[in-house]
């Protein structure tokens, strides 16, 4: 044993310098691993580090390591008398009253690693590279062990404390590249399809541009349009979430909610019910100031006949009030493969982008509602092509009447409620006019040529003009006619007869109305066809805007029935140019009833107009509003006193209903 230490004594003896170098690099390692050092056992200082450090004698080195060796063995005690547990994490401390305070966790790391076997020094022929890469893998082999996680901060093992892990930065409420958004450039109006694909499935806005793209994957059209461009903000248009690719994480943040707001504008009770009363203006993103309901409609090319019925029906109050919540008919049920249920979403989106108070521009683009016209129609209608106000309206009403799961009740959906009226219609067959008057008489008691009467529902009222002057005055200039708005309401008195000619034989009939709806629409019959041209009718129609009573069309035992029978304007569709299509144009009048003002739209033109004007123009469509705050003078009271007797029509025929 005497020899060993001897031999070992010389070898420091003749190369110290190559020790204490080596003791300063396991140190160094030591410090930048500090939990693989603490990791490991404690053991006994080298025999080069007790000649370097502290040179003693043999005999008090002997008793020194053999004390470690049997305190490695015993549980130490404190001088509190607590036990320490000992753990592979932990360090062991040593505290008694001869000795000195307990070693630092680096000595102990250091003497363990100068105890080694000689073949871990061997590690410094492959140089340093080398003894860094190894140490490398045992920490990482290492974490995974623990559980520790790549991207923090090594955990220190102390006595008595526990790990303190960072927290991870959320980078969904921190995002560097909101400001690059540029909502000038937003316009949710337009299908939602890919601009690359021209898919309509997953598609994403890019919030920079404004172009829409599919997908965020790594080979999506969205996430190349990231790399190459530099847009990193997009939102998705079906679940209006926000995400930044193309590190593809998602973004929340409380200043995007305008964005979602634009894109599905959402009403409550208390907002749709102070519509009516509002006359506070808007300010859009550039700038521009709007009323909310006083909106123009982009004509994409020659739409104009489809946008003033759009702008007509969005200010009927119960027809918008319903379309403004999407509650009220999102759990329609419709068998599948139902197409005409678009019609019904699409417009709801419309009058809700229409009335929205919070839009990024003072403008609307229908293109949707459109597309949903053009599909639901099977072309009938289309964008490219002017068509005639009347035939549209009439489609769609019906429309959204069917997709609603609409029947023949008056109660049945919103449409038929609003705008549904009731009359009675007196047919009587024409007698040949070379009979005889006995022949016309035995005629008269079959019932091929006795009055039938019916009740049929109805939409709106067609009224007939005078037929033009074919020559000019004496000054050789066009006179153009002008008539009364009562003279046409004639032909609904239940008096007036018309004749109907059909290529077997002609019919008598007149109209008596016994309902009267809270919306009245009137249509003015302009066009004429014959074998060959199409004419128009320019005669002006002189009537008021407000009070117009339509109580005088009904019957006395009809009239009583109806609690108000007043009636006030509120939109008049006006058809200008010629009669063929494309040569024409619509424009709409509309009542703003929060300021009481009037105000002409054609497309994207809106300007306020004086209500006296509106009167002067060639009428084409007009909707009447029932006035709820004017009583019926006779509603409740006996009809016999009225009329006296009941008329002679009510007594003939019999009355269906269809």
């Amino acid at each position: 044993m005497a020899e060993n230490v001897e031999s070992n004594d010389h070898d420091t003896q003749d190369n110290p310098m190559r020790s204490i170098l080596k003791r300063r690099k396991k140190e160094e390692e030591s410090e930048e691993n500090p939990v693989k050092s603490v990791l490991k056992k404690p053991r006994t200082l080298s025999q080069d580090d007790k000649e370097v450090t502290t040179p003693q004698p043999r005999s008090i080195l002997r008793k020194k390591s053999d004390n470690a060796n049997e305190n490695s063995k015993v549980t130490p005690k404190v001088e509190t008398g607590e036990t320490v547990k000992t753990s592979p994490v932990k360090i062991k401390t040593e505290r008694t009253s001869d000795s000195s305070p307990p070693k630092k966790a680096s000595e102990e790391t250091r003497s363990s690693k100068a105890a080694a076997p000689k073949a871990a020094d061997d590690d410094d022929d492959y140089g340093p590279n080398f003894t860094k890469l190894k140490w490398m893998v045992c920490l990482m082999i290492q974490m995974h062990l623990t559980g520790m996680d790549v991207e923090s901060e090594p955990k220190v093992a102390d006595a008595g404390a526990e790990a303190v892990q960072d927290p991870k930065v959320d980078r969904s409420r921190s995002c560097p590249y909101l400001d690059t958004i540029n909502r000038s450039v937003l316009d949710f109006d337009f299908e939602k399809l890919c601009s690359v694909s021209l898919s309509h499935i997953n598609v994403y806005a890019c919030l920079v541009c404004g172009k829409y793209f599919q997908g965020r994957g790594k080979l999506s059209h969205a996430y190349t349009h990231s790399v190459l461009d530099s847009h990193h903000v997009f939102l998705n248009l079906l679940t209006q979430k926000f995400y930044c690719l193309p590190d593809n994480y998602q973004i929340i943040d409380s200043s995007l909610d305008d964005i979602i707001y634009v894109l599905n504008p959402t009403f409550s009770n208390e907002h749709i019910a102070s519509l009516d009363s509002s006359s506070k203006l808007s300010r859009a993103y550039d700038g521009t100031t709007y009323l909310p309901g006083i909106v123009g409609l982009n004509n994409i090319k020659e739409n104009d006949y489809c946008n003033v019925i759009l702008q007509a029906l969005s200010h009927v109050t119960p027809l918008r009030n319903f379309f403004l919540q999407e509650d009220n008919y999102k759990k329609i049920k419709r068998p599948p493969g139902d197409q005409m249920f678009l019609t019904v979403q699409r417009f709801g989106e419309l009058l809700r982008k229409l009335w929205n108070p919070r839009n990024f521009k003072a403008h609307v683009s229908p293109h949707e509602m459109l597309q949903a016209v053009v599909l639901c129609s099977k072309k009938k209608f289309q964008i490219t092509e002017q068509g005639d106000a009347l035939e549209f309206m009439s489609w769609f009403l019906n429309a959204l009447h069917l997709a609603m799961n609409g029947t023949k009740k008056l109660n049945s959906t919103i449409v038929n409620k609003t705008f549904r009226g009731k009359m009675r219609v007196y047919t009587r067959k024409v007698l040949p006019i070379d009979l005889k008057e006995e022949e016309k008489e035995k005629l008269l008691l079959t019932d091929e040529y006795l009055e039938h009467a019916e009740e049929i529902p109805w939409l709106y009222l067609t009224c007939d003009l005078p037929p033009p002057p074919l020559y000019p005055d004496e000054l050789q200039e066009n006179i153009i006619p002008q008539v009364p708005f009562a003279s046409l309401l004639t032909k609904f008195n239940g008096v007036s007869e018309k004749e109907y000619k059909t290529h077997k034989d002609s019919q008598l009939k007149r109209f008596q109305i016994t309902r009267l709806p809270n919306f009245l629409i009137i249509f003015i019959k302009r066009f004429t066809k014959n074998y060959f041209i199409k004419e128009k009718n320019p005669t002006i129609v002189n009537f008021p805007i407000k009070n117009i009573d339509f109580g005088d069309l009904l019957a006395p035992e009809h009239r009583v029935l109806h609690r108000n029978t007043t009636y006030d304007l509120m939109a008049n569709i006006v058809h200008d140019g010629e009669p063929e299509r494309g040569k024409g144009t619509y424009r709409v009048h509309v009542l703003h009833k929060g300021t009481q003002k009037w105000y002409e739209m054609q497309d994207l033109h809106v300007t306020d107009i004086l209500p006296q004007m509106i009167p002067l123009s060639e009428s084409y469509i007009q909707i009447f509003e029932l006035r709820k705050d004017i009583p019926n003078p006779v509603y409740g009271k006996d009809p016999v006193e009225l009329s006296g007797t009941l008329p002679e029509s009510m007594e003939v025929g019999k009355t269906a209903d269809t």
